[in-house]
């Protein structure tokens, strides 16, 4: 991070909360955005770099994602998704798994993607922790934004083909939900006991034996990191919805492929969806009603909707492509950018820091050659912590050093 003012001037700088603002000015000092507007005094010394005819944004946000842990053209080395060597395995993080190396990574900062959420498969009834991270590191620590930043949980065909085709619990939909209730109520009644402990003078308390897998799941219980639920049938996003109601955490839907059916319903209860991915086939029984159309519809009856690729099923730089034909199918625009930027930041409890362009915020930005939303513009430049950190010109790709 740099201790000078950098100056990005004269684009249309879209910063999300707020208007368009046309031949813009953003200045930046030591990582952080310090003023946004048009017509603002540039302090001398500063850099400064110009977008005149182009658009500049903050960096996009994959809210759902196996970049790091999924690592591409490695094969089964690379292939840290799921733990599927018992049914519930919460005390296991995505944060550990992360390779900083995988190629995917380099994807997303060209597509425009400068933050992602990285959740472990959804092979089991619950999978584990999830981890917020930049895009752009050395290692996963120095990414880091926040860990854990979920509790990645699944229903439906998932894992009851893992541990049906093994002849074992839970090989239906009522034995997955059976498997995700006992686990809770262990946690709850884990929690309790440590408050009844807790309760008593000092001198008379038992000390109780640490449980990772519990204490994971307390942290949901206590709604200091939400549930993030894997489903796509509207029967099952009704599972999740009665699963949260009966133990009151924070309920995010993952997929949510058929989640427009119950959208009057997310809406009251302010569940937010993040829905994707968009560019598949319907390769089972759960895609059936996939479409490009469902954002759209999601958005319009006020679900809070982030937007995923579920990468490497479709590749992360194809983010803002398919936020795009979601516009061409019915989604509003700037609901679309929203679903891009701020909503998946404050999905993943990042907001404070991303997902905007604001005083404050960290100067995670990306000048693009166009509306980012046109599929022909293209990132040129990205900016991370007001670091340059990646540019196309002449028709090369450069990165920077980690």
């Amino acid at each position: 991070m740099t201790d000078t003012v950098v100056a990005i001037v004269g684009g249309r700088v879209v910063p999300v909360i707020g208007e368009p603002i046309e031949g813009g000015t953003i200045l930046v000092t030591s990582g952080k955005i310090t003023a946004v507007g048009r017509g603002l005094d540039v302090p001398a010394g500063a850099e400064i770099i110009d977008a005149a005819g182009a658009w500049v944004l903050p960096g996009f946000i994959e809210a759902h994602g196996h970049v790091g842990v999924h690592e591409e053209a490695e094969g089964w080395a690379g292939q840290d998704t799921n733990e599927l060597t018992e049914p519930v395995t919460a005390q296991v993080r995505a944060l550990d798994a992360i390779n900083p190396a995988d190629l995917g990574f380099r994807d997303a900062v060209s597509g425009g993607v400068l933050a992602v959420n990285v959740n472990p498969g959804s092979g089991n009834p619950i999978g584990g922790q999830t981890a917020a991270l930049k895009c752009w590191g050395r290692t996963v620590d120095e990414m880091l934004l926040k860990a854990p930043a979920g509790m990645k949980s699944a229903l439906g065909e998932n894992p009851k083909r893992v541990y049906g085709e093994r002849k074992q619990s839970p090989s239906t939909r009522l034995g997955t939900a059976a498997v995700i209730r006992a686990a809770l109520v262990d946690a709850a009644n884990y929690l309790a006991k440590i408050e009844a402990e807790q309760r008593k003078p000092e001198d008379d308390r038992k000390y109780i034996d640490r449980d990772l897998k519990l204490e994971a799941l307390a942290r949901v219980l206590r709604k200091e990191i939400p549930w993030r639920q894997h489903c796509h049938r509207a029967d099952d996003i009704a599972t999740a919805l009665r699963l949260a109601e009966e133990f009151g955490y924070d309920l995010v839907i993952d997929h949510g492929t058929e989640a427009h059916l119950l959208a009057d319903v997310l809406a009251t209860r302010n569940i937010p969806v993040i829905i994707g991915p968009l560019f598949t086939s319907r390769s089972k029984v759960e895609l059936r009603n996939r479409s490009l159309d469902n954002p759209g519809k999601l958005a319009a009856a006020g679900v809070t909707i982030a937007i995923t690729t579920d990468h490497p099923v479709v590749p992360i730089n194809f983010l803002a492509h398919q936020a795009a034909l979601s516009v061409k199918h019915g989604l509003d625009r700037d609901a679309a950018l929203r679903a891009l930027t701020i909503n998946p930041a404050r999905i993943i409890g990042v907001d404070d820091r991303l997902g905007s362009i604001e005083p404050g915020k960290d100067a995670d930005l990306v000048i693009w050659s166009g509306d980012p939303l046109d599929v022909l513009s293209r990132v040129t430049r990205a900016f991370m912590d007001g670091e340059e950190i990646y540019r196309f010109e002449d028709g090369e790709a450069t990165f920077a050093e980690r």
